[in-house]
C-alpha cells in the first residue's frame, strides 16, 4: 500500500528541493509498498553497546553521512517529519569522534547535493574533514546535470576525495538517465568508486519524484553494461529488490553492495540472506550513521550473529571497504 501523500503543495527532498523531474517507467518487481511498509517509521528504544566487540575483526563503516551544521539540521528536520526520528543528532566532529572512540577503525564519509550549486562547497568541507582526520575516507558529490558537473568531480578528486556519492531519490534522476553518463565516465577514468542510492527503498512520498518510477535493478544493469570499468556500490543491499541485486552481484565484477539499514530488522521484511551470501567479498558494512532511528551498533551485532565464516566476516566488516578504496 502506498503511503498517503500530504495535501497538495510542493514536494521537497531533504533538505529542500522544489524542482521535480518527470518519472520514468517503473519496475514490476514486488515492492515494500505492496506489503504495507510506509513512511514515516517509528524510532526504536533498543539498547546500544558501549563499543565494538573486541573479538570482532577490524570494523570500517562504509556509509556515514557528514554535512555542514546547517545542512545536517535541515536533513534531520526532513527525516523527523517524513522518514524516521533521528536518534543521533550529532554534528560532524561529534559523528567522527563517536564512532572512532567506540572502536570503529575508519569511516567512509558520504554527502550529496540536493540542488545545483552546492557540490563544490560540500566537497571542500568533507575534504578538509578527511585531511584533519586520516581515518575518514572522504567522498565527493555533484548534482547530475548541473553546469560543469565533470569539472566539479575532477576538482573533488584533486582535493583528495576518494569517490563519489549520488542519490537518485534526493537528486531526482534515474540511474540510466543521459546526464549521468559523463559522470560515470569521469569516475571510471579516475578509478574512483561511485556510491549510488539507486534502489527503490527506503523511500518517502515526500521526495520530489517517486523512487519506484525512477529506480530498478534493470536500470542499474544498463549502467554496469555501458560502463564496464565503473566501480559501483549500491547501498541498502539494493532494497527492496534484494534478489535482483544478488543476481547482479553474481554477474558483474564491478558491483558492490552495502548493508545499510538492511540487516538489523528495522524494516519488517525477511533478512536478505542471498544478497549477503552469494558473494560476501563484495559486501560492505555500512550504517547511515548518524541518521538512525535505533542503536548505532544494531546492524554490527546483527552481522556478527549471522554465522558467516571468519574470512567472510572480516571482509564484510572492514576488509572489503579498505580494498575498494585502497588505490583511490
Amino acid at each position: 500500500m502506498t503511503a498517503p501523500r500530504e495535501p497538495p503543495g510542493p514536494a521537497h527532498a531533504h533538505p529542500e528541493d522544489d524542482a521535480p523531474v518527470p518519472c520514468l517507467a517503473s519496475s514490476p518487481a514486488p515492492s515494500w509498498r505492496e506489503q504495507g511498509i510506509q513512511m514515516p517509521m517509528p524510532a526504536l528504544a533498543d539498547e546500544e553497546g558501549p563499543r565494538v566487540d573486541p573479538g570482532l575483526p577490524p570494523v570500517v563503516d562504509a556509509h556515514v553521512h557528514l554535512f555542514p551544521d546547517r545542512v545536517f539540521e535541515a536533513v534531520w528536520r526532513w527525516f523527523d517529519r517524513h522518514g524516521w526520528p533521528i536518534r543521533y543528532k550529532l554534528h560532524t566532529p561529534q559523528v567522527v569522534s563517536f564512532l572512532l572512540s567506540r572502536g570503529v577503525e575508519r569511516v567512509v564519509a558520504l554527502h550529496y547535493a540536493h540542488k545545483p550549486g552546492m557540490a563544490r562547497a560540500l566537497n571542500a568541507y568533507v575534504a578538509q574533514v578527511a585531511k584533519d582526520e586520516p581515518r575518514v575516507i572522504g567522498l565527493g558529490t555533484v548534482y547530475p546535470g548541473e553546469p560543469d558537473a565533470v569539472a566539479i568531480l575532477e576538482e573533488a578528486f584533486a582535493l583528495g576525495l576518494k569517490g563519489v556519492k549520488l542519490h537518485c531519490h534526493v537528486q531526482a534522476f534515474s540511474p540510466d538517465a543521459p546526464q549521468l553518463h559523463e559522470l560515470y565516465e569521469a569516475c571510471a577514468r579516475a578509478g574512483k568508486p561511485l556510491v549510488m542510492h539507486s534502489g527503490r527503498e527506503p523511500s518517502s512520498p515526500q521526495y520530489p519524484v517517486d523512487p519506484h518510477q525512477l529506480c530498478a535493478a534493470e536500470r542499474v544493469e544498463r549502467v554496469l553494461k555501458d560502463h564496464p570499468s565503473l566501480k559501483l556500490c549500491v547501498p541498502h543491499l539494493g532494497a527492496d529488490e534484494f534478489d535482483a541485486y544478488a543476481r547482479l552481484l553474481e554477474r558483474y565484477d564491478t558491483l558492490w553492495l552495502d548493508t545499510t539499514m538492511a540487516v538489523g530488522g528495522y524494516f519488517p521484511v525477511p533478512l536478505p540472506r542471498k544478497a549477503l551470501e552469494v558473494r560476501p567479498g563484495r559486501i560492505l558494512y555500512g550504517t547511515d550513521f548518524p541518521n538512525l532511528p535505533y542503536a548505532w551498533d544494531r546492524e554490527l551485532r546483527a552481522l556478527a550473529g549471522l554465522g558467516l565464516d571468519e574470512a567472510a566476516l572480516a571482509g564484510v566488516l572492514g576488509g572489503n571497504t579498505l580494498s575498494l578504496y585502497a588505490e583511490c
